[in-house]
């Protein structure tokens, strides 16, 4: 089964928009795992934009499925994810400044880099996944680093799929394959949507978990928190 985390950036930016605490990111994580989601993720960023290192202190004691906190890892970050100790880190190489994610690591480049990060983490009992781009080379190289996981960058995905799904599903594919060989265990995130995520899960192997936040939000506006959750873990059947 591939579990649904749900990344709750985008409700503490709407917080954030007012001050105050409303709408309650706390609330809503907890709300959102009794809705059926079965992981909480967070992006926590220098700036605290959305997310505040605040809360995520928060949402360790009341996160009862999976907490997933992913970003750089810099100095703060790491000291923040040693101190909280999440079920899992996804690793992302963002500069401090960027909107959003929009690269995988190169684990070439970075694979010294990495593997001293995971290590660490690892022998906190943190599960490690590092985020990627659909490129095989970087996948099997991510192996060397001691990664429990990669996550699939999907965004290339996403973009392309109203004109050919099977052209911009074709080369997360053979990543997957890759991932299986190597031995890694298999996350995707970015973009994904009520639109892509079905053809996406049905033609990727072994695919453990999707982290889904920007879409799944704005969806809830819509059609309620409750029964977006659902439909988003409907496309996961």
């Amino acid at each position: 089964m591939t579990k649904l985390s749900v990344n709750i950036n985008k409700i503490a930016t709407i917080r954030n928009a007012r001050g105050g605490n409303t709408p309650d990111v706390i609330k809503a994580a907890a709300d959102i795992e009794c809705f059926g989601a079965e992981g909480i993720t967070v992006h926590p960023r220098p700036d605290e934009r959305h997310i505040r290192y605040q809360d995520v202190r928060d949402l360790k004691k009341i996160v009862t499925t999976e907490f997933n906190i992913e970003g750089y890892p810099d100095d703060r970050f790491l000291d923040l994810v040693c101190e909280v100790i999440p079920h899992q880190v996804t690793l992302v190489p963002d500069p401090p400044g960027v909107l959003t994610s929009n690269a995988g690591w190169d684990t070439i480049t970075h694979k010294k880099l990495l593997l001293e990060i995971t290590t660490r983490l690892k022998d906190l009992g943190i599960r490690v996944s590092i985020f990627v781009d659909p490129v095989v080379e970087m996948v099997e190289h991510a192996a060397d680093t001691g990664t429990d996981r990669i996550e699939l960058y999907t965004e290339a995905y996403a973009s392309g799929y109203a004109k050919d799904r099977d052209i911009a599903i074709a080369p997360f594919i053979k990543a997957a394959e890759a991932a299986s060989k190597v031995g890694l265990g298999l996350n995707a995130g970015h973009d994904l949507s009520l639109e892509n995520l079905r053809f996406f899960h049905q033609n990727i192997p072994n695919l453990l978990e999707v982290s889904i936040g920007h879409a799944l939000i704005s969806d809830a506006l819509y059609f309620g928190l409750e029964n977006t959750v659902a439909l988003y873990k409907r496309e996961l059947r």
